[in-house]
């Protein structure tokens, strides 16, 4: 993935956030009513099924989709293609950030700011500020894996466009999807249909993204 995706990205994911502050940029598709294209949902009715249709769609070099089930399928991951998180990183940076801020505040009041005599203790004792350090870098930590995951996972979002899809109610029964987005690059809603249905989707429909 380039600069200009991680930038684009960056900006769909602050106008779904903010829509009130940031325009999404303009759709690469529109149907026929004006409207943006979300992408192209195709439905499967067992899970080797659709288990054999991620990997197709892995292989054809789709970065941008996903798979709803009604339950977790094994090694469905790998059968994607998903890469390991970066929310790991995210939460080591900010544990040395936490770290790294309970230094500077703990040093700089003691030894700079305002030097005090503690019970004999030289004023760059680092053993007593111990507890500072940790506990900051827990709690940035914690906050870095409570928010960084929603991020990553586009949360809160309290209307998605799948749901305009009627039958799309049913992965919560006994129905498989697979949802391919408009803005990956591989996209191409004549090539991506057929894609799906060589795979083996049925009632494959066009998802318009309406606000």
């Amino acid at each position: 993935m380039d600069i200009k995706s991680l930038i684009n990205d960056a900006k769909s994911l602050g106008a779904d956030y903010f829509p009130m502050l940031m325009r999404k940029s303009a759709p690469k598709f529109v149907t026929e009513s004006g409207n943006a294209v979300y992408g192209i949902v195709a439905e499967f009715s067992e899970t080797p099924k659709v288990f054999s249709a991620a990997k197709k769609v892995r292989d054809a070099g789709y970065s941008k989709w996903d798979v709803h089930t009604p339950f977790p399928i094994h090694d469905m991951e790998e059968a994607m293609g998903i890469k390991t998180t970066k929310l790991p990183l995210m939460a080591g940076g900010a544990a040395i950030t936490g770290v790294c801020i309970a230094i500077v505040l703990q040093w700089g009041t003691s030894l700079v700011l305002y030097p005090t005599v503690v019970q004999g203790k030289p004023f760059e004792a680092w053993q007593p500020f111990v507890p500072i350090m940790f506990e900051l870098g827990i709690l940035l930590t914690a906050f870095m894996c409570i928010f960084g995951m929603l991020a990553l996972n586009g949360l809160p979002r309290f209307h998605h466009p799948l749901f305009s899809h009627e039958r799309f109610y049913r992965v919560g029964n006994d129905r498989f999807f697979i949802a391919i987005e408009a803005t990956d690059p591989n996209f191409d809603p004549i090539k991506t249909k057929k894609l799906l249905e060589e795979a083996g989707g049925t009632d494959i429909t066009l998802i318009e993204d309406v606000d």
